[in-house]
């Protein structure tokens, strides 16, 4: 398994940016499906933003297309999210998920057997 570690949560106010990185030794990070989910209290994990090993196809649930991207430097071993438009709805712990796929991405936690520590990311209104 690849291990992951997550890093550029904060406290920022309603209409601002982040950037959370992924970083990831242990495996090669480029044959690695990358996604990140969140999750806040008292609801269940759910998916935001995934990538495929080669960063060509990226997928996005419906509450954040258009304000959250994904991408990955492979050369670099590190997944992004760059987090624009915050809304306090955003507010959650976020975790970086990987699993083994040369082509697949996955929207179901399940799929995902390495994760990270989670971020977290506090938006005020």
């Amino acid at each position: 398994q690849v291990q992951l570690v997550e890093s550029g949560g904060g406290l920022v106010q309603a209409g601002a940016s982040l950037r959370l990185s992924c970083a990831a030794s242990g495996r090669t990070f480029s044959w690695y499906a990358i996604a990140w989910f969140r999750q806040a209290p008292g609801k269940e994990r759910e998916f935001v933003a995934g990538i495929n090993s080669g960063g060509g196809r990226t997928y996005y649930a419906d509450s954040v297309k258009g304000r959250f991207t994904i991408s990955r430097d492979n050369a670099k071993d590190t997944a992004y999210l760059q987090m624009n438009s915050l809304k306090p709805e955003d507010t959650a712990i976020y975790y970086c998920a990987g699993q083994y796929s040369p082509i697949a991405v996955a929207t179901a936690p399940t799929w995902y057997n390495s994760w990270g520590q989670g971020t977290q990311v506090t938006v005020s209104s």
